[in-house]
C-alpha cells in the first residue's frame, strides 16, 4: 500500500504524487481511493486502492532506472513491423504495460521512424502520449523541471 506523498506511476497517464487517501461513494459503493496529482498536465485521478495492483500502479524509477531509460533512448531502434496496424498495436501494448523501459522504446522507435519515413497522425499522437508519460516519470524521478526533462529526452537523439 502506498502513502500520501509517494511518487507513483499510473499506466497510460504517467507519474504523479499521492495527495490524499479518501473514502468516496461511487455508484452506491463506498471505497477507498488514492487521489493522485499528475504534475505534467495538472490532472487529478482517483484510483481505487482495491484495484491498484491490477491497474499497474507502481513506484517511480530510481537513479539507475533513469540511466537505463536514457540508455534505451540512445540505443538503435528495434525492428518494428512495416504494417502500420501491427506496429500501432504493439506500441500501444508497450504503453499500456506501464513499464517505463517499454515506453522509452516506443518513444525512441517512433522518433526514429518519424525521421526516416514520417508518422501517420495516429502514430504522432501515440508518440506525444508516450513522450508525456516518459517525461512525467523523469520529472518525478529526478526532481527536475519539465522543460529540462524534455530537453534531456530530445538531446538523447542528437
Amino acid at each position: 500500500m502506498f502513502k500520501i506523498g509517494d511518487k507513483v506511476v499510473y499506466p497510460m497517464h504517467g507519474a504523479g504524487i499521492i495527495e490524499a487517501i479518501e473514502e468516496k461513494e461511487v455508484l452506491g459503493e463506498t471505497r477507498q481511493y488514492y487521489i493522485l496529482r499528475l504534475p505534467v498536465g495538472d490532472m487529478k485521478v482517483m484510483i481505487p486502492i482495491a484495484t491498484c495492483k491490477e491497474v499497474g500502479l507502481r513506484e517511480v524509477i530510481d537513479d539507475d532506472g533513469v540511466e537505463r531509460v536514457f540508455g534505451i533512448l540512445r540505443d538503435k531502434s528495434t525492428n518494428m513491423s512495416e504494417n502500420w496496424n501491427k506496429r500501432y498495436r504493439a506500441n500501444l501494448e508497450k504503453i499500456k504495460s506501464g513499464n517505463i523501459y517499454e515506453v522509452a522504446e516506443v518513444v525512441r522507435n517512433l522518433i526514429n521512424r518519424d525521421r526516416e519515413k514520417g508518422l501517420s497522425s495516429g502514430e504522432r499522437k501515440m508518440l506525444e502520449n508516450a513522450r508525456q508519460i516518459l517525461i512525467s516519470e523523469l520529472v518525478l524521478a529526478t526532481e527536475m523541471a519539465e522543460d529540462n526533462a524534455k530537453t534531456m529526452v530530445e538531446s538523447a537523439f542528437a
